[in-house]
């Protein structure tokens, strides 16, 4: 069984295309959240309730709906709406790029990465383009992806950030195995007042790209190679222990 997850909610066209390119030969079930929850992180629900909902489509049931963050959804999957736990969590397509900075804001990386805290293999998945996506080669690149990591496995403590140019399958320069980019969004804030007079604003902002040299994975995919970045989410410094003990705190 491979369970499928995303941060752009349960209707969204990369999570389906991605579902009908896997279904063609595995056994495939969503679990994801019910409404968008982009830009969420690795937030968990704690104050309210978790309502699930059943998807059936044709008569079969396809997954269940959740009205949580992308990493509640991982987390009830794997510990009582499956059975069993899945063979490896895909989390995507995503629309839009988790690039650089970026990532660690990302609901898509972020239930991949409770997938393997949880013990089971995943992999982001998104696409680097908000206008017009074909999501078609993503998915099939995917579901090669897929093979190669249940045939060889993922290092202890990985998850695989998967990038994917918008151009046509035949326009890929190829596969490049990335760093994490530091570029990162310059965000901007377009002030407003309501009705009532009170003051709010609306957050936007666009990519900065800081760097230039061959391995980053924003470089990379600005030439058209699809990027897989080996992540994880041990945030320690080593280098930084010895220098921070000789503060003699």
């Amino acid at each position: 069984m491979i369970l499928l997850c995303n941060d752009d909610g349960f209707n969204a066209e990369g999570l389906r295309t991605l579902y009908r390119e896997l279904s063609q030969e595995d056994d495939v079930i969503i679990v994801a959240p019910e409404t968008e929850q982009s830009a969420m992180g690795h937030a968990i629900t704690l104050t309210q309730p978790l309502k699930v909902r059943k998807v059936e489509e044709g008569g079969k049931l396809i997954g269940y709906a959740v009205n949580g963050t992308p990493a509640d959804c991982v987390k009830l999957a794997i510990a009582v709406l499956l059975e069993e736990p899945p063979r490896i969590v895909v989390s995507g397509i995503n629309l839009g790029g988790n690039l650089g900075i970026c990532a660690l804001y990302s609901g898509t990386v972020s239930a991949a990465t409770e997938s393997m805290i949880m013990g089971v293999p995943s992999i982001a998945v998104s696409l680097d383009t908000y206008e017009n996506p074909d999501f078609i080669p993503a998915a099939k690149f995917t579901r090669k992806l897929i093979a190669k990591v249940l045939e060889n496995g993922l290092p202890e403590g990985i998850v695989l950030n998967v990038n994917v140019p918008p151009v046509p399958e035949n326009e890929l320069a190829g596969v490049a195995i990335t760093r994490q980019g530091k570029s990162r969004v310059v965000e901007s804030f377009d002030q407003r007042v309501d009705p009532r007079g009170n003051t709010y604003y609306w957050m936007a902002g666009e990519m900065r790209f800081d760097e230039v040299e061959e391995g980053a994975d924003c470089v990379m995919v600005s030439k058209n190679y699809i990027s897989v970045t080996p992540i994880h989410f041990d945030l320690t410094h080593q280098p930084s222990i010895e220098t921070i003990k000789d503060w003699k705190l």
